[in-house]
């Protein structure tokens, strides 16, 4: 993946960050002078501006209410999400993200948090998670801002000189009906989007479908976009290897015309 960074990025945009991994390692290996983390999840984005300016803070809270735990790590669960559905806390939601279920976000239909927990673990320990959240600080404050909204928004501000890196729910696991994800991805109207980044000449690369063995999730990005498609082998499914098949995950980049013309 970060051989397709060029070395002249000013910015790296991520707008659906989730856990900021192409950010962090693109920071640590710089391939960007500035970042810009966004989600439409303003928790999340309220998560990450903690991370940024209080780590020390975050790790205390996150120490607290891995503690509560005890020998009710069940009910403590429940009351924590109960308690993050009220108030949105950031603490709270990252306590939830790594006791979840896959660590996967997921939202019932009033958009409240509803993933349940993984019976089989605590979560990260205390002392582990302060020295990720000390190490991404360390990476990425006081070069990094973080916006909370619409993907759409990163695109128009986007330049020539930044890149943008689009992680979206994948086309094929999400739908207009699917309240999995705090915000359904519209495939009409990504694509339009998309396009009028194009023809601006911003440099993109979009994380979009894949496919598991000959099973394909999602349709490919439409090919007036011009968009380079690019197979990437991310190893065998866990799930399939749990269901006894021996079939292996490809997933999906598209690089925009510029980006490919640049390099």
């Amino acid at each position: 993946m970060l051989t397709h960074i060029p070395a002249d990025v000013d910015r790296l945009i991520e707008p659906c960050c989730g856990s900021a991994a192409i950010t962090l390692a693109a920071a640590q290996a710089g391939r960007a002078r500035r970042f810009v983390l966004g989600d439409s999840l303003a928790p999340l984005c309220a998560l990450w501006r903690r991370i940024l300016d209080e780590p020390a803070a975050l790790a205390a809270d996150y120490q607290r209410l891995w503690a509560r735990q005890g020998d009710r790590p069940r009910a403590c669960y429940d009351e924590v999400r109960d308690a993050f559905n009220r108030d949105h806390d950031p603490a709270k939601l990252l306590f939830l993200l790594v006791r979840c279920v896959k660590s996967a976000v997921r939202f019932n239909g009033a958009g409240a948090f509803n993933q349940s927990p993984d019976r089989r673990r605590r979560g990260t320990r205390p002392e582990r998670m302060r020295a990720s959240i000390l190490g991404a600080s360390a990476l990425l404050a006081g070069r990094t801002e973080v916006r909370a909204g619409d993907y759409a928004a990163a695109l128009y501000d986007a330049t020539a000189r930044d890149l943008v890196y689009l992680d979206p729910p994948w086309q094929g696991t999400s739908g207009a009906r699917d309240r999995r994800y705090h915000q359904p991805l519209e495939r009409e109207r990504f694509v339009a989007e998309l396009e009028r980044a194009v023809l601006r000449g911003v440099r993109l690369i979009i994380s979009y479908d894949g496919r598991l063995g000959a099973r394909r999730y999602g349709e490919p990005l439409p090919a007036h976009l011009g968009l380079v498609h690019v197979e990437l082998p991310a190893g065998r499914s866990t799930q399939a290897t749990l269901l006894g098949r021996r079939e292996r995950t490809v997933e999906s980049l598209y690089l925009s015309p510029s980006l490919v013309d640049a390099r």
